[in-house]
């Protein structure tokens, strides 16, 4: 809902920084997927194969939602048909957000800086999707309030998810390392098939800053892989 409100207060600061969010946003993905979740998958599976399976069903699995939800992460509304997608733009949200939360349950399930990890990715990718989705709202007629609102609703989907991926911790735990790596394939997924190829559109062909700030989202989900306890 940052992101949300920030465009909400100021459009043209939010507009500033939503370069600089995606970039971050989508070398924190990759750093939870590639530094966190898919190690303790491995770490804690004694079959390779099918965690490496489990990434690359992670990955069809968000492209496949994507196609049947029109799952919506374009960050620009100017380069989105937005008449169509008001409704499908918070349903796909609170969509996602679900499986965020859930993601979120199962990596604390193995470890708080997994858990940590995961968490700060997610809210590094939510800040610009949510500029997105409120100015696809603003744009398409909704009032202020409505947009708050109906973005509020969707954000309660990652609470929920997590929510209930604690309380079916003892039936998912035999699945931990299937579903981790799942959620790392989500992830890689979204930086690479949306969030990169955003900001390869967006920048400039001599701008290089956003390659900097992407190294930063990596390092800063690797420091935090590193340096928080186990306990």
């Amino acid at each position: 809902m940052c992101g949300g409100v920030l465009l909400l207060i100021n459009e043209r600061i939010a507009k500033k920084l939503s370069l600089h969010l995606l970039s971050f946003a989508a070398g924190s993905l990759l750093g939870a997927a590639l530094f966190e979740l898919i190690p303790e998958s491995l770490e804690i599976s004694a079959n390779n194969e099918l965690v490496f399976a489990s990434v690359a069903f992670g990955v069809m699995l968000f492209f496949v939602l994507e196609k049947i939800l029109n799952f919506y992460h374009c960050h620009d509304k100017e380069l989105c048909d937005i008449h169509d997608f008001s409704i499908t733009v918070i349903i796909g949200d609170a969509f996602h957000n679900f499986l965020d939360g859930i993601a979120i349950a199962i990596s604390f399930l193995i470890s708080i800086p997994t858990g940590i990890a995961t968490t700060a990715a997610v809210f590094f990718h939510e800040v610009p999707q949510e500029i997105s989705d409120f100015g696809i709202l603003l744009h398409n007629g909704y009032s202020r309030w409505k947009t708050f609102k109906y973005n509020f609703l969707a954000a309660l989907g990652t609470p929920i998810g997590a929510i209930l991926g604690y309380m079916l911790k003892d039936s998912i735990e035999p699945y931990i390392p299937i579903l981790l790596g799942a959620a790392a394939g989500s992830f890689i997924y979204i930086s690479i098939s949306d969030l990169i190829p955003e900001l390869r559109h967006k920048a400039g062909v001599k701008e290089f800053s956003h390659i900097l700030i992407m190294i930063a989202g990596l390092v800063v989900i690797w420091t935090i892989g590193n340096l928080i306890p186990e306990a």
